[in-house]
Order: structure tokens, then C-alpha cells, then sequence
């Protein structure tokens, strides 16, 4: 089976933003469904768009999902109201969009003869765990009504997979890394602008453990997901995360990597408590997926784009932060919901 035709739902964001290019240079034809409330020129650079379609609409939108799948072989499902402060913004928005659309969405790419579905799930699923390494047979305890409904599009998404519509779930770790529709709401990438900008890192907690992945590596994965074997991946679950570190742990690895002894590193208390400290044994043996780069490449890698000028007013543009992004742009689209026979 050949995968040439490929929906990203979200396909604008953060991950998109550096998938969807690697996407176009393999030979695949793209489209992204998006808001694009973080901007519309994401794609501007990219050299050849003749194989890139960009769709503005609300994945809430029955009738427009029906007509973009059409024809299409996979989908790669990043479309969600991400982390818990955005989520609990507006709690009915966010579960429409997290639970109800991704639920719809499954259903319409089954009917539409989607041969592939990839659900990007998180690893915060697995909610606080006392294990030395957390794997996918773990039972998972999310702490969040974002983490809960992660989990629950797991299930259903997995319960529609068949020989014909292949499913298959990825628990990525935190990302991290530079992209050109930066996140600066992500623990590595605060904790390395506030070091570049303010010469002061503020740890909240410290002890917490939180699994990496750079930015390059997960979309690496998630092209290569295109590609492996159906019977390798049709209803299996995968952890996607090998560098895993308490947050001060990140801290210190931010100070030392840029070395720079005017660094202070400042602790203090938080309620987040989610750590967890996941296996990717499963996905090494299963896939041979090997991450090439580290915490470390991420924080060179956002300190060379912030010495370059890419980085423009990152502590006040409300662009590099999800929550303060929607408080202020989330579109009121207008669509009906409608159940397709």
C-alpha cells in the first residue's frame, strides 16, 4: 500500500510548521486544515507548494472534513486545544475540539477509505507514576480533563481499526526545539529564553520528571509512520521520548549549555505535579526508531534562531504562547454538526 495523499489536521502549529515541509520534500501530497490563528504565512519560505493545499476551517465541521477527505490515503491528527491552561479556557470548546471532532474525524476517514489514521496522543496520559520507566502496557491515570480526553480518542479511535484502516496511537514526550511557528509555553523552550533573555531561569517545582523529544525527531517519526508496515503499527500504542529529566535537571542542562555564569537558576513551588519518566523500549524494538538529537541540540538550536533575529520580543509576543494566543484570536466559525450514513 502506497501513502501519497495526506490531511494533517493542525497542520499549522508547532509540529506542522516543520512536518508538513519534510512532508512536501519526500515526494507527498499535502493538505493542512487549520485555524491559523498564529498566523498564515507559516509555509511562505517553503520553496515548492505545488503539492500543498492549506484549508482555513474549524475541524468541528462535519461537512468540511467529508469534502477534504476525499481521496486522501492517511491522516495525521495534531488538530487539539493544547496543554491544560488552554484547555481549561473555555472547557466546552476544548472538548469539542479534543473529543467530539477527533471522534467524528475518525469515523468520516474510515468511511471516506482513509487507509491510514495516525492519532497523536501525549505521554501526560499516564498521569503520576512511581515506575522507573513508564511503558505502554502501564495503566494510564491522567490528572487533567486534556490528558482524559487524549486518552479517551486513544480508545475510540483504536476500537474503529481494521486490515483495511490501519490505527495506530503515539504518546509523544514534550517537544522541544526550534520551529518557525515557535512555542515558547514548552518546558525547554521557556527555561532557554528565559536564560537567553532575563539571564534568570524560574524552576516551578523541580523535581517533577519530564520526558524530551526534539522538534526534528518527532517529525521525523511521524513522516516515517507513513511508511512502516500496516502490520507493524495497526492498533499498537508507541511512547515517543528518550531524554528524560527532572525540570531543574533541564535548568542546570540550559545554564551549562550556553555557558553563561550570569545564569541564575531560581526554584519555587508549584500544584503541577505530573512526572513521569517514560520507555521507548517499545518503538526501539518494534520500529528501530532512534531519536538523532537531544535536549541539548534543542537549546542550541533556539539559542543560534534567537541570536539570529528569529526570535523577536519572546517574553511579550503573545504569539509564542498557546493560552495567551486564544484568549484573544479564537475564530467563532460557524458549522453544523451532522452525522454521516
Amino acid at each position: 500500500m502506497t501513502i501519497k495523499k495526506v490531511l494533517i489536521t493542525g497542520g499549522a502549529g508547532y509540529v506542522g510548521a516543520v512536518l508538513v515541509p519534510k512532508l512536501l520534500q519526500k515526494g507527498f501530497q499535502v493538505k493542512v486544515l487549520d485555524w491559523y490563528i498564529y498566523g498564515k504565512d507559516v509555509f511562505n519560505k517553503v520553496l515548492d507548494r505545488s503539492n500543498l493545499i492549506e484549508i482555513k476551517g474549524d475541524i468541528r465541521d462535519d461537512k468540511l472534513l467529508a469534502r477534504q477527505l476525499i481521496g486522501v490515503d492517511a491522516v495525521i491528527h495534531l488538530a487539539a486545544i493544547s496543554n491544560d491552561p488552554s484547555f481549561e479556557l473555555d472547557r466546552k470548546l476544548s472538548k469539542e475540539i479534543n473529543y467530539d471532532a477527533s471522534i467524528s474525524l475518525v469515523k468520516l476517514s474510515k468511511r471516506k477509505k482513509v487507509k491510514r489514521y495516525i492519532y497523536v496522543s501525549t505521554s501526560s496520559v499516564y498521569g503520576v507514576k512511581s515506575e522507573r520507566n513508564v511503558s505502554e502496557d502501564l495503566i494510564c491515570d491522567p490528572l487533567t480533563d486534556y490528558s482524559r480526553y487524549k486518552l479517551q480518542g486513544e480508545k475510540f479511535a483504536l476500537a474503529q481499526r481494521s486490515d483495511e484502516f490501519t490505527v495506530c496511537v503515539l504518546r509523544p514526550a514534550t517537544i522541544c526545539g526550534y520551529s518557525p511557528r515557535l512555542r515558547l509555553d514548552l518546558t525547554v523552550n521557556m527555561l532557554t529564553i528565559q536564560a537567553l533573555v532575563n539571564k534568570k531561569i524560574t524552576v516551578y517545582g523541580g523535581g517533577q520528571k519530564r520526558p524530551n523529544i526534539h522538534i526534528e525527531d518527532i517529525t521525523d517519526l511521524y513522516v516515517q509512520s507513513l511508511r512502516y508496515p500496516a502490520e507493524k503499527i495497526n492498533g499498537e500504542i508507541f511512547n515517543a521520548g528518550y531524554d528524560n529529566m527532572s525540570v531543574l535537571g533541564i535548568a542546570e542542562l540550559v545554564k551549562s549549555t550556553l555557558n553563561d555564569s550570569k545564569i541564575e537558576i531560581e526554584v519555587t513551588k508549584t500544584d503541577d505535579l505530573r512526572s513521569y519518566h517514560i520507555s521507548s523500549k517499545k518503538i526501539r524494538e518494534a520500529l528501530g526508531f532512534i531519536p538523532k538529537k537531544s535536549i541539548k541540540d534543542a537549546i542550541l538550536d533556539l539559542k543560534k534562531a534567537y541570536f539570529a533575529g528569529k526570535i523577536l520580543n519572546p517574553l511579550t509576543d503573545k504569539k509564542f504562547y498557546n493560552i495567551q494566543t486564544m484568549k484573544t484570536h479564537t475564530p467563532k466559525f460557524t458549522y453544523v454538526k451532522t452525522e454521516k450514513k
